[in-house]
């Protein structure tokens, strides 16, 4: 018979349901300091915004930011970070970016995208993720988007990995891991086993073997002129030797269609967000005609 816990309930339930409500607390507070990390971002652009269209309030500029992300489908802290580093319209005028011209979205059919001119970034680098793997032979790995600003790599995709590693790689530094070396280099960086490699710091070669990885390949996003937009990076539970010639090639060859087709989405479909926010701007916050 099975054993009953003290409120009378069969004890695997109970402790399936401490489990559950455990990886649902840890879930909780992950998001809150993720929200934590973009609040500071995310309030500069809503004073930016305040002062700019001299509105009543705070909550006013974040409805602003809210509504051209929503639009756009465009990520609140991506459009804050936008706004805070695009140079500010050149007086009342009516455009943002007058004479802009939207140029053609890239190919994306090496990560199986047929219509990369509508798609958001999310499902991009989930696409890119899955290829990633399939191309390596494993089900662990993450995708980092370069920050500027902060001077690092932010998580933005990730399978396979633990909660504490999802935590400790939420944003890397330039320094201290295989990723941040390939951005660096923008290349294809392979660390054939990660207890012995010199690359990572110890806390974070501690939390990579405490996930189960003991080697890995950084790719290298990169745009047409060169840029490191980003890093996809494919974790392995053994050590490993060098990648099939074939496997590189391919590896390099996503990486290099998916850094352009960011690229351009940052000045295509960001620049869009950010002209419908001008527009909601100078209208007080109503909808802008057509």
């Amino acid at each position: 018979m099975e054993r009953l816990s003290e409120g009378g309930v069969p004890g695997g339930w109970a402790a399936e349901g401490t489990a559950e409500e455990a990886a649902r607390l840890r879930a909780e507070v992950r998001d809150l300091r993720a929200q934590i990390r973009s609040r500071p971002l995310i309030s500069h652009a809503q004073g930016i915004l305040q002062e700019r269209y001299r509105l009543p309030d705070a909550d006013s500029a974040f409805t602003l930011l809210r509504h051209s992300s929503q639009r756009y489908n465009v990520k609140l802290r991506v459009l804050a970070g936008a706004v805070v580093r695009t140079p500010r319209p050149d007086g009342p005028a009516d455009l943002w970016f007058p004479g802009r011209v939207r140029g053609k979205p890239p190919r994306l059919d090496m990560v199986g995208v047929d219509d990369p001119g509508h798609v958001n970034r999310g499902a991009v680098l989930g696409a890119l993720l899955s290829q990633t793997l399939a191309i390596t032979g494993t089900d662990m790995g993450n995708v980092q988007i370069s920050d500027p600003a902060a001077g690092g790599l932010r998580l933005e995709q990730h399978t396979g990995h633990s909660a504490h590693f999802v935590e400790f790689f939420a944003f890397v530094g330039e320094d201290g891991t295989s990723c941040a070396k390939a951005a660096k280099n923008v290349e294809l960086t392979t660390v054939h086993d990660v207890a012995t490699d010199t690359v990572f710091t110890e806390e974070a070669r501690h939390t990579i073997l405490a996930a189960g990885s003991r080697a890995c390949h950084s790719v290298p996003l990169v745009s047409a002129s060169g840029a490191c937009l980003g890093i996809v990076s494919a974790h392995l539970e053994r050590p490993t030797k060098a990648l099939h010639p074939v496997q590189a090639k391919a590896l390099a060859a996503t990486g290099r269609q998916v850094g352009s087709w960011l690229a351009w989405h940052e000045h295509t479909v960001v620049l869009d967000a950010l002209e419908y926010l001008h527009a909601l701007g100078r209208s007080g916050g109503a909808e802008p005609d057509g």
